[in-house]
């Protein structure tokens, strides 16, 4: 049987959550360290040495961070079909009821909710009870690994940025580069990102702005404020 498929934006949920949120925290906490030490001190190399260990430290806590939290989802949903398979094999029929309620609950009759439930649990029935009572399905099943893996490298790709400010803008005017290219960058990766998922650019940038200044402003003044008391 032939059908038309479509591109849903769903399916790129898990990736793109992971990729954006890595590539956006590399940015900002980056740039946000870097400015804060280079409102501190006019050393060059202090700032690109706290930029490169902001880069490393941020990529592990992020790539870390991000398998623990998906593997506590995929656990839970792991667990939950064990229990799914547990009843299926113990009460099929009082599963099958359960099944034809959900489908009645959603606008079919109660014969026609009882059939499709009935040929759904013939075609499998651990699958129609994991997407339907539970939710599960194979696009948003958690990937813990694959998960990690995008923090990692988003983050990296995201901090390498700021890094190269580091090492290549004019260290008497340090925090300015630091803040327009960082804005700039975040401004594009939400464009991207919001394009990709489908949601509304114009406020996907906002966002992103309006917390990125809020971020990196707090981070000068406390490199100001020592920086000016240390001296």
């Amino acid at each position: 049987m032939n059908y038309m498929t479509e591109t849903h934006f769903m399916h790129r949920v898990g990736w793109l959550r992971a990729a954006v949120l890595g590539a956006n925290d590399g940015i900002l906490s980056t740039t946000s360290i870097a400015i804060g030490v280079a409102a501190a001190t006019p050393h060059r190399s202090a700032i690109i040495l706290a930029a490169l260990a902001g880069l490393t430290a941020g990529a592990m806590s992020m790539a870390a961070g991000e398998y623990v939290s998906v593997s506590s989802q995929a656990d839970s949903e792991k667990s939950d079909m064990e229990r799914e398979k547990n009843e299926l094999k113990t009460m099929p029929d009082a599963e099958l009821r359960e099944l034809a309620g959900i489908y009645e609950e959603r606008g079919l009759s109660k014969e026609l909710a009882h059939e499709v439930a009935v040929q759904l649990t013939a075609h499998n029935a651990l699958e129609a009870h994991m997407r339907d009572e539970l939710g599960i399905t194979d696009t948003l099943t958690a990937r813990p690994l694959q998960a990690a893996l995008s923090s990692f490298a988003s983050f990296i790709a995201g901090a390498f940025l700021p890094l190269l400010v580091a090492i290549f803008a004019p260290v008497t005017h340090m925090v300015y580069y630091q803040y327009v290219l960082s804005i700039l960058f975040l401004v594009v990766l939400g464009s991207v990102a919001a394009k990709t998922g489908g949601s509304s650019v114009p406020k996907a940038i906002g966002r992103i702005a309006f917390w990125g200044t809020i971020a990196m402003v707090a981070t000068a003044l406390v490199g100001h404020l020592f920086g000016v008391n240390a001296g």
